[in-house]
């Protein structure tokens, strides 16, 4: 019965969001207990408080690019145009167009990006969060960042990684920054 409910969520998860979930699905068969462990991680990724949406989604959206600028971002894509974020911030945040980014929602990139490189200009971004919206703010992005790097690493992990590729952005294609920045790496025979 448990495992009926939880393939109906991921049925309706992949209709709504148009995601490929067989590797959710392949867990689930394999065990259990190790899927519900994972589905735990989905509750760590939605946290989002007293930060503004917009900011929220590009640090999100940074740290899915540069770990991941396949379907996993298209699925962020997809959250954030769904939770009512421009498509154009979203589509700028994507590009890495930084002149086109605005204030504050640099913030959240700028902050994604030096948490990224551990670069110790992100204690300067993060007071500057935490001065403006609070702590709980510097909570979420965290574990937004955070939570951008596992559900990628996981697939990659279980062989559903896929390169690098163009993102929609509500009918516009994007060029995600990191498949300009990265060359693609050749198949070894």
């Amino acid at each position: 019965m448990l495992k009926w409910l939880i393939k109906n969520r991921l049925d309706a998860f992949e209709r709504r969001f148009g995601y490929d979930v067989t590797y959710a699905r392949e867990l689930l068969a394999a065990d259990t207990r190790a899927f519900l462990h994972y589905a735990r991680l989905a509750g760590f990724s939605s946290y989002r408080r007293d930060v503004p949406v917009e900011v929220y989604y590009a640090a999100k959206l940074t740290a899915i690019v540069a770990e991941d600028c396949g379907p996993c971002s298209q699925l962020v894509v997809a959250m954030a145009l769904g939770d009512g974020v421009d498509p154009r911030t979203v589509a700028t945040v994507v590009e890495g167009n930084d002149p086109l980014v605005a204030e504050p929602v640099r913030l959240g990139v700028r902050f994604a990006r030096a948490v990224l490189a551990h670069d110790p200009a992100a204690d300067e971004v993060r007071a500057a969060i935490e001065r403006r919206w609070g702590p709980r703010a510097v909570v979420s992005l965290a574990f937004a960042i955070t939570a951008s790097r596992m559900f990628p690493t996981l697939k990659y992990a279980l062989g559903h990684g896929k390169a690098c590729q163009r993102v929609d952005v509500a009918g516009e294609i994007v060029v995600p920054r990191r498949a300009r920045e990265v060359p693609m790496l050749q198949a070894t025979p």
